[in-house]
């Protein structure tokens, strides 16, 4: 499959909270490609001043589908928002 929209989630992450943040994107990852529709790929992206959490999926519909699935909502969301200095900024990419 082709990936053809990317989800991008960035989160501003101080130093301390970042390894409890990797814990729930490696807790997260495998079960995600696995059972969400339509997810082909995720990264986690890792910068001085953000992090951020890159899904590739193959179409926007199943990305946006995500942002309300019940992992996300109460298993990736509730795991993550302890370690957030902010609130994240969420994005939806179509590929060209």
């Amino acid at each position: 499959m082709k990936v053809n929209a990317y989800l991008e989630i960035t989160m501003k992450i101080d130093e301390t909270n970042r390894p409890a943040a990797a814990k729930v994107y490696t807790d997260f990852r495998q079960p995600f490609l696995d059972t969400i529709e339509g997810a082909l790929t995720k990264d986690l992206l890792i910068r001085d001043e953000d992090v951020q959490v890159l899904h590739g999926f193959d179409s926007v519909e199943h990305a946006q589908a995500y942002l309300s699935s019940d992992m996300f909502q109460q298993d990736v969301f509730v795991g993550l928002k302890p370690t957030w200095s902010a609130d994240p900024d969420v994005k939806i990419y179509s590929v060209a």
